[in-house]
């Protein structure tokens, strides 16, 4: 395949303005020195931005500057692809720093294992063949596969292995308020890892070494919630047709069907893929909120409680009069949710959230341990991470609704953070009292 330039971009046969960034300084006028020594300092501001632990809001937008916040979601969040090309060395420098593929020996010497920690794999006529041997990674036997098979490998949880990389997701993670993944693809030169597929999730696109040829077709499923190959003969011609060097990024929303090459000659690839917002929409909120709210109403509506139709479990398809009743019955929670002010509980999203997050990233591990023992009702709690935490008061299972009680359920991440899988280790904490006088029955 011919070298494209990175500025290229295509679309069904013709030229299409893509949506790119200028990284250009802004005006100098308010600071001393020449032009050189001012772009210089504004380079490494932003980098120290980067690398510096500020607010997560802050974070993100140095990751996407020289855009602002506010244009980058009403422009391109969930709408259009975003490309980010950026000349600036000292950017480079840091993005090569994340995961480089000289570190490749000293990972592998750490017990690494295919499957769980690493996938080799390489497209070959458009279907995706998987090259993983059995049982703990050999580095000489992976640098064979790379050089010689092509094979592109894939690290999962790269986060585990560099804590420059744990910031940085732990950071997302309190900015988008939900989980971030993260990958790291290394493909070397002439060679493609992944066929045309989409996914269920926002990606980030950190380009950390080399160059990588992308291609970007219009979705087929928008705002995709499963992922999916695609064969090149569906999808058509490329919407957006770039490379990104080191330091440059894309972004693209969920559903949004990809493929992306290192072009021969150029040596090896090294990007972050990091993504976010999978099963996150309001259907999936719905999905979480109604059974709860169901249950509530029932307590107080009588109409919910009473039985089905005889036989409704046996007949093949819904009665037109079912239909009509289940349409009353969800007008009904609709308008108690608008107008009564009906508490809402969220329970697995928030939980699911809150306990397979990463924990806090922190330079000094006692900082994550807790200090005292375990609170009781009347205790004030000093909360160190409050992002990290959940706390619900909900019916406790033990009791019934007559004699009513509640149980408070805490809520944390992982408090510590090392090569196992970061789901792993969840602390939750259930303090019960009765609440038979401040309840009302129903």
């Amino acid at each position: 395949m011919p070298k494209i330039s990175r500025r290229a971009a295509r679309r069904s046969g013709q030229e299409e303005r893509l949506q790119r960034v200028s990284s250009a300084s802004s005006p100098a006028t308010q600071r001393s020195g020449s032009p050189q020594e001012i772009e210089q300092e504004e380079r490494l501001q932003r980098v120290s931005t980067l690398s510096s632990s500020g607010s997560p809001q802050e974070f993100f937008q140095s990751l996407i500057r020289p855009l602002d916040l506010q244009e980058f979601f009403q422009r391109f969040w969930e709408r259009q692809p975003l490309v980010l090309h950026r000349s600036d060395a000292a950017l480079a420098g840091y993005y090569g720093s994340l995961f480089p593929l000289s570190g490749l020996r000293r990972l592998c010497a750490r017990g690494l294992q295919y499957g769980t920690d690493i996938n080799t794999c390489r497209c070959v006529r458009g279907q995706k063949r998987l090259l993983n041997r059995a049982g703990a990674v050999d580095f000489c036997l992976l640098e064979r596969d790379f050089l010689e098979k092509k094979a592109t490998i894939q690290f999962h949880q790269p986060q585990r292995f560099q804590d420059e990389l744990w910031r940085i997701q732990e950071r997302l993670e309190c900015f988008f308020g939900c989980l971030v993944g993260s990958n790291v693809y290394i493909t070397p030169a002439g060679a493609q890892g992944l066929p045309p597929h989409y996914d269920d999730v926002e990606v980030l696109i950190l380009q950390l070494e080399g160059q990588k040829h992308w291609r970007l077709y219009e979705p087929t499923v928008p705002l995709a919630r499963e992922y999916s190959l695609e064969p090149e003969g569906r999808i058509g011609a490329p919407t957006h047709d770039f490379i990104l060097q080191a330091g440059d990024l894309l972004y693209f929303p969920r559903g949004t069907i990809h493929q992306a090459d290192t072009p021969a000659g150029a040596g090896h690839s090294t990007h972050l893929t990091l993504s976010t917002y999978q099963n996150m929409s309001w259907g999936d909120l719905l999905l979480d909120l109604m059974p709860g709210c169901v249950f509530d109403r029932m307590k107080t509506d009588c109409e919910l409680r009473t039985g089905l139709p005889r036989g409704l479990l046996t007949t093949p398809s819904i009665s037109p009069a079912v239909s009509h009743q289940l349409s009353v019955f969800l007008q009904r929670l609709a308008d108690v949710v608008d107008h009564q002010g009906q508490t809402l509980r969220s329970s697995s999203m928030r939980r699911d959230f809150i306990s397979h997050r990463l924990p806090p990233f922190v330079q000094d591990p006692q900082l994550l341990q807790p200090v005292g023992g375990a609170p009781a009702l009347q205790d004030t709690v000093s909360l160190r991470f409050k992002d990290h935490l959940l706390l619900t008061v909900e019916p406790s299972p033990d009791h019934t609704v007559i004699q009513a009680a509640a149980a408070v359920h805490v809520f944390t991440a992982a408090l510590h953070h090392d090569e196992e899988l970061h789901t792993a280790g969840v602390l939750i904490t259930s303090v019960r009292s009765s609440l038979s006088a401040h309840t009302h029955t129903p």
